[in-house]
């Protein structure tokens, strides 16, 4: 397995973990209903197994912020990145249609929806775009932060993958009702385009979901330039 095979690979796993959670069991009731923590951890724990799984290969950046964010540190090269966001992308995309494929087989009580990120009326909590702009720019932060703090040499070794997929699990827990929590393009991008038929508003909303992230990791890998530690001198 290369570089680009283990991005879309974990990419896939995460968009089909944690979007199925949102979708399959957001959509039922009493015991096999899967609330705001269930779908939060859904989203983490398959960080947890792809770190493990597909991070000795690829880093499991599996987010094209990640990735970005990596770059801006100067820990890998612009054709490396474009690599991981192509393959992220597609894993995503690919996540949201095997997804769409198996809801597609439900009697009735679906509407189409695949977890799309969005914001405003009508989607959760009715959040203006201010707001689920800050939320995704300081939750990408703050999530950057993290991975490139525990990924550095002088982190503690094993314990990266853990680290990183309960600070998405938290995000999450914030996130959910303001956005959907992206925190990650790639997230985004494919639910959003495989279910553009039947909510065509988020594929126009798709700009915020790229920008904000990219933002929020640009700045995070910004202030790990300095021989990969965190300089606040520079904030």
């Amino acid at each position: 397995m290369n570089k680009q095979l283990a991005e879309f690979v974990g990419t896939f796993a995460l968009v089909f973990f944690g979007c199925g959670a949102a979708v399959v069991g957001g959509m039922g009731t009493g015991p096999t209903a899967v609330n705001l923590l269930g779908i939060a951890s859904a989203f983490g724990f398959a960080i947890v197994a792809m770190a493990y799984g597909i991070g000795p290969i690829s880093g499991c950046h599996v987010n094209p912020a990640v990735s970005f964010g990596v770059f801006v540190a100067g820990r890998m090269s612009a054709t490396d990145m474009v690599g991981y966001w192509i393959a992220q992308v597609l894993g995503a995309i690919v996540a949201a249609g095997v997804l769409y494929l198996i809801l597609s087989g439900k009697s009735a009580g679906w509407t189409g929806g695949l977890g799309q990120n969005g914001w405003g009326a009508g989607y959760l909590g009715e959040y203006n775009v201010v707001s689920a702009f800050v939320f995704e720019v300081v939750a990408t932060f703050l999530f950057l932060v993290c991975i490139l703090g525990v990924t550095h040499p002088f982190a503690p070794t094993g314990f990266a993958g853990l680290a990183i997929g309960l600070t998405l699990v938290v995000i999450h827990l914030v996130g959910i009702n303001i956005t959907g929590t992206s925190v990650n393009p790639a997230r985004s991008i494919g639910p959003a385009l495989v279910g553009v038929a039947s909510n065509p508003e988020r594929v126009a909303q798709l700009w915020l979901f790229i920008i904000a992230p990219l933002i929020g990791a640009g700045a995070a890998g910004f202030l790990f330039q300095k021989d990969g530690v965190l300089d606040i001198k520079k904030a």
